[in-house]
């Protein structure tokens, strides 16, 4: 008989029939079996939606009656289990047999660190990388590190600077004590506010080279779908207003517009003009109810500024390229 650990998996779905029954084959196969497995089916329409009868009989189901988003769906899964860890796993998204058994293996060679990211491989294509951590550029721009790269490209073990909420496991009392994901994104980057919230409270964020996950990407939404642009637009400036310190905000802003000008272009040419300038406009609109939650964070900071930013992307050069950015150590109390 399989370990019983203790982990609780929340699957959050959304028009996600497609892929939820091997995603939940793939977790009843693992080498370690969690306590518990919340699926959250959050407001599927019609004939997309799930149904309590049609999953596995270890299945937690919540279903809620409209599409709360993302963040809020995760955090009322999280209040239904007591477990010590939770792990985030996106239902396009086929854990190895060892997965899970892999980031509770790191969690010992990092005694430390209460976040851990998988290693995220494009399903039906074993060579090539869909992410490897969640990665942030100076000018507030974050993206999905070794997005795209040969796989050969990834590296050992290390830090990277969050976790991607598609396949990320976060010890369940340091999600409680920072909110959980903020519900005001609704979906989009709430990994990377998460992660980025973290580190400013000292925490660090390691990704598990061997801990695997084959992940479609984009189930629900295309990269470049109306929807999928304008959230990713609007709250990746929420990110950089409430999370980036002083006086970095400053320094790089002029930068950041500048980024953004570059990414309206591409806009053009991808179709999406219309959706990235109302995300641009929501996001910059929006920042009086993103500004008082700024101040508590910044206030609340334990760790140096300077440790914070040599964690995020300088070269203008990886936006293009998405390299795998992980800070690779022997152990977690090395220094680079």
């Amino acid at each position: 008989m399989k370990n019983k650990v203790d982990v609780a998996v929340v699957v959050v779905a959304y028009s996600s029939r497609e892929w939820i029954s091997k995603c939940l084959l793939a977790l009843s196969e693992q080498t370690v079996t969690p306590s518990e497995v919340i699926v959250v089916d959050n407001g599927s329409p019609g004939g997309k939606a799930l149904r309590a009868e049609d999953l596995p009989s270890f299945v937690k189901f919540l279903k809620n009656d409209s599409n709360l988003g993302f963040a809020v769906a995760n955090n009322e899964a999280v209040k239904l289990t007591k477990a010590r860890w939770v792990v985030f796993l996106n239902p396009d998204a086929f854990p190895e047999p060892t997965w899970l058994e892999e980031l509770l293996a790191a969690t010992h060679r990092w005694p430390d660190a209460r976040i851990f990211g998988s290693t995220q491989i494009k399903h039906g294509e074993q060579d090539r990388l869909d992410g490897a951590g969640d990665a942030f550029h100076v000018f507030g721009l974050p993206f999905r590190s070794g997005f795209g790269n040969a796989r050969s490209r990834l590296p050992e073990e290390g830090e990277t600077f969050s976790a991607c909420g598609a396949a990320m496991m976060i010890d369940r009392s340091l999600f409680e004590h920072l909110g959980g994901f903020d519900d005001q994104y609704f979906c989009y980057c709430e990994d990377v506010d998460l992660g980025f919230r973290a580190r400013l409270l000292g925490e660090q964020a390691v990704q598990v080279r061997n801990a695997v996950v084959h992940h479609v990407g984009s189930a629900s939404s295309s990269r470049w779908s109306a929807f999928a642009v304008y959230h990713g637009t609007r709250n990746r400036i929420w990110v950089y207003f409430k999370c980036m310190p002083m006086p970095w905000l400053c320094i790089m802003l002029p930068f950041n517009i500048l980024a953004s000008a570059a990414l309206f272009a591409l806009s053009i040419r991808r179709g999406a003009a219309i959706a990235y300038l109302r995300g641009i406009l929501d996001g910059v609109t929006g920042l009086n109810r993103v500004w008082p939650k700024r101040a508590p964070l910044q206030t609340g900071r334990k760790a140096r500024v300077n440790d914070i930013m040599r964690m995020m992307v300088w070269n203008p050069a990886v936006l293009l390229t998405r390299s795998p950015q992980i800070i690779r150590r022997t152990s977690a109390t090395d220094t680079d």
